[in-house]
């Protein structure tokens, strides 16, 4: 969408979407923004409307945009918003309209939006308790985010953050202490936390987490014994995720997962320690995998895939380079339904 958005031009689209695009759409905006010309929500003669959207993904907002103000305001009835490379969401009109499509909102997700994401979560504290679901990648505040941990009202269930510079202990020490019903926590490339933070979230939410997932996280390599613990206390996890984390040995891999029998869902993408012996035990330690990813393991050679097909009972989809995958296993895959990802 080049140049401005305008609340009569966005007001036209948006009432004009096809059924299809009723309850989900995606608004892009692509303009160098023209300082001599500018439409604010006060030149509007139309009246506000509610749109029956409730997902919208946003992207390339800048801090001047005019004209958003009717489509935040219209949006009450949103569940999901996508936020991505945006400076801003509108002008100050904007902002203030902003607050009211956050009421209901369930999920959130937020990648490179650093100038904004402090704000945005602020009011999200104060006038979203309905939330459940947030991902927040690629830029944040250290400040802000730990703020918005202790004093959201949501029950946040699921926390997927990206942040190699700004998720430091003390955010982990509060989700520990107010977010008591997580079953979803996904850390990548998250440089700053130590061991004493996992383990804390792993002792208070030990029953209701199912997914965990450290990926790329050098404290997996940095503290020795920290799996281990996390698997004696996550007794429930159904889907662990420790992808591109590439000094992880098998004796580490294996002493969490003996402990995880319930696991359904593994993958270990880019652990290039990892050998066949980490195959093995995953079979004989976890008998309702359903769903493996081994790709770019290096170590792990055709006959740890080849044993590891043959055995697993209710596998149903391996990811695996297609030279490890003998005839054998071909035979063997097609004979259980098992699909393989090459």
């Amino acid at each position: 969408m080049d140049n401005l958005l305008c609340d009569e031009l966005v007001q036209e689209i948006m009432q004009h979407l096809p059924p299809s695009s009723s309850s989900s759409t995606s608004l892009v905006c692509k303009r160098e923004f023209d300082e001599e010309y500018e439409v604010g929500v006060s030149s509007v003669s139309h009246k506000p409307s509610e749109l029956p959207l409730e997902c919208l993904s946003v992207s390339g907002l800048g801090v001047r945009d005019c004209g958003l103000g009717w489509l935040w305001r219209s949006c009450t009835k949103l569940k999901r918003l996508e936020l991505r490379s945006c400076e801003g969401i509108g002008d100050g009109n904007s902002f203030t309209s902003f607050i009211k499509c956050l009421k209901a909102l369930q999920e959130l997700e937020i990648r490179t939006c650093r100038t904004i994401v402090d704000r945005i979560l602020l009011l999200l504290a104060e006038h979203c308790s309905s939330l459940n679901s947030l991902l927040l990648y690629d830029g944040g505040s250290r400040e802000g985010l730990h703020q918005f941990i202790s004093r959201s009202r949501s029950n946040i269930q699921k926390l997927d953050l990206r942040l190699p510079l700004d998720l430091e202990n003390n955010h982990l020490l509060a989700v520990a202490e107010n977010i008591r019903g997580l079953i979803s926590l996904r850390l990548q490339s998250c440089c700053l936390v130590t061991g004493e933070g996992l383990k804390t979230i792993g002792s208070t939410v030990s029953v209701a987490l199912e997914e965990l997932a450290l990926i790329n996280c050098d404290v997996v390599e940095r503290e020795p014994g920290l799996l281990t613990t996390l698997g004696q206390n996550l007794k429930g996890l159904k889907k662990l995720d420790l992808s591109y984390n590439e000094t992880l040995v098998d004796m580490e891999f294996v002493s969490m997962v003996v402990s995880c029998k319930n696991l359904t869902d593994i993958k270990l993408r880019g652990c290039k320690k990892l050998t066949n012996f980490a195959v093995v035990s995953m079979y004989k330690s976890c008998k309702f995998l359903e769903n493996v990813d081994i790709m770019h393991c290096s170590t792990i050679g055709d006959e740890g895939v080849e044993v590891f097909i043959l055995n697993s009972k209710r596998l149903r989809r391996i990811q695996v380079e297609e030279s490890k995958v003998t005839d054998t296993a071909k035979q063997w895959g097609s004979e259980k339904f098992i699909e393989m990802v090459t």
